[in-house]
């Protein structure tokens, strides 16, 4: 294991599968001992096969602890984008047979006692996103995403640089070059002597998921995701208004699955490839012809994979600008259409469902029959066991086990997997960690060994008790030393012209200037780290 971990963390990593005690965590210590990385990250753990939270939540922790790793070599980077790849058009056949499956109920020609069925279902799911959404506003504001564009990637994807580049839409956007044309980053864009450049769709890439896969996601054209963000952002506030908050959608839906865990009277549903396999068809089947014609003319029809355009039955992906939203509506409107009340026993968020139990097996078979697959191993309708929005709770015990999701080599990195450990083992948990814990603190420099401090201030100190805080006071300020980042070499505004500087203070309402307003900083890029003294009062 220490070819892709330090020996005092893998030491530790051992010793606390050791400590978990089980004939579970004993498998995956010996797996680990043998290299046996492909069945170590393939290993899964049923709840429904526990009678007590106590054990399930050890043999979850044991097989969970490496499993999400990127590093772990059980199996080559490029067989990992490979089934990435497989899994993209796989789904894109999914989609062409829900296309097909779904064109009857456009065109009114049902001709089976299932479809029938189906259509009265599906037209009050239509109803209910009618009545949530509205019409689509006269006035749209764009948004600038934090990432890459088509056009714009690497290091080069700050906001002015985006607005120096050469932006990119599709030929169904070109609607939107109206609005767009007025705004002050077109006037940039021709300041520069610049213009904006067709192309046929987006272009496919990865990222790591885990020890086993990478995840598809697809880098929009930078107007159409302009827009798409603004749409976005405008389905989020319709939602509100229905009682879904997407702000606070994780913490609701765990506290659900808590609740549901002891009484039952909720069930958790998960979907697999949920984003990749909204086809065409169902998105114009459920919404307003007003907003499709919207959504449409902002989704890539093509995505680049390896080279060739490929035509999608899939309405949009992971990388659009409103697909999270999207789907939550239309997740939503399918799953209250077989009973129950939105924002009081129907919630989703993204692809997390929660529904009454008594509804589930009408919920899961009108998903099925839009093209969508439950994830079985993710999916929980009775037992004491619900899982939603990374939340795991058995009986109302919290049973969420800590995920390793990359190799600790910087000082940082083993301060995360220390504080992790320390939250997934808290109370009673403690002696199974306590060891792994000093080794990693014996691990550390000794000057970053002492910034210890509360969980309040997240990851910059390691997790401890009060009585090993480094603290000091100064006019009646505590602060507590810790170990922070240093935000990246910043972006030289020199560099840019005027109109794009002042188109920045438009876009990014409270932009990162740094030295007068020479400078801005980059987004989430991280030059070092250093220890700091920072208030905690």
């Amino acid at each position: 294991m220490n070819n892709f971990l330090p020996h005092f963390v893998a030491k530790a990593v051992f010793q606390t599968l050791e400590d978990l005690s089980s004939p579970r965590s004993l498998a995956i210590s010996i797996l680990a001992r043998n290299g046996e990385w492909a069945q170590l990250a393939s290993m899964q753990v049923d709840p429904r096969h526990y009678l007590s939270a106590e054990s399930f939540w050890v043999d979850s922790q044991a097989t969970s602890l490496l499993r999400k790793l990127p590093s772990l070599p059980a199996m080559k980077p490029e067989d990992r984008i490979e089934k990435a790849i497989t899994s993209f058009f796989e789904c894109e056949r999914a989609c062409l047979r829900s296309n097909i499956a779904l064109a009857p109920h456009l065109s009114q020609c049902l001709t089976t006692p299932v479809q029938r069925r189906a259509h009265i279902i599906l037209m009050k799911a239509r109803k209910m996103a009618k009545a949530i959404l509205g019409s689509v506003p006269t006035i749209i504001d764009g948004k600038f995403g934090p990432g890459s564009t088509f056009g714009d990637r690497g290091s080069l994807v700050t906001v002015p640089d985006k607005m120096s580049s050469d932006p990119c839409y599709t030929a169904e956007a070109w609607n939107w070059l109206v609005p767009w044309t007025g705004t002050l980053w077109a006037t940039a864009v021709c300041h520069n002597g610049r213009a904006p450049k067709r192309v046929r769709g987006n272009r496919f890439t990865t990222v790591p998921k885990d020890a086993m896969k990478d995840r598809g996601i697809a880098i929009e054209p930078s107007i159409n995701l302009f827009y798409q963000l603004g749409l976005g952002r405008v389905l989020k506030k319709r939602l509100l208004g229905a009682g879904i908050d997407l702000a606070n959608g994780q913490t609701i839906h765990r506290s659900l699955a808590r609740k549901a865990s002891v009484d039952g009277s909720l069930c958790t549903l998960d979907l697999s490839n949920a984003s990749d396999t909204v086809c065409k068809n169902l998105v114009e089947l459920l919404l307003p012809s007003d907003w499709f014609a919207a959504l449409s003319e902002l989704r890539s029809p093509f995505t680049l994979v390896n080279g060739n355009w490929i035509y999608l039955d899939k309405f949009s992906s992971m990388g659009n600008g409103f697909t999270f939203e999207l789907e939550t509506l239309i997740f939503l409107c399918l799953a209250a259409s077989c009973g129950g009340t939105i924002g009081r026993d129907v919630f989703c968020f993204g692809d997390d469902i929660i529904c009454p139990t008594e509804t589930s097996k009408d919920v899961i078979a009108i998903l099925t029959y839009c093209g969508m697959s439950v994830n079985e191993s993710k999916s929980f309708v009775d037992g004491p066991f619900r899982e939603s929005c990374g939340g795991d709770f058995f009986k109302g015990a919290d049973v969420r086990p800590f995920f390793m999701k990359e190799s600790p080599c910087e000082p940082q990195q083993v301060i995360t997997l220390m504080n992790g450990l320390r939250r997934s083992f808290s109370g009673y948990r403690w002696f199974m960690a306590a060891r792994a814990w000093r080794t990693l603190l014996s691990g550390l420099p000794s000057d970053i060994r002492k910034c210890r401090g509360p969980s309040d201030l997240g990851d910059i100190v390691i997790h401890d008790i009060r009585d090993f805080w480094q603290t000091r006071q100064k006019n009646s300020i505590r602060y507590v030393k810790a170990y922070t980042p240093v935000r990246h070499l910043p972006v030289r505004l020199s560099g840019f012209s005027d109109p794009v500087i002042l188109a920045l203070s438009t876009y990014e309402p409270s932009p990162r200037f740094l030295e007068d307003n020479a400078r801005i900083a980059q987004r989430d890029i991280v030059g070092g780290y250093h220890t700091k003294w920072v208030a905690y009062s």
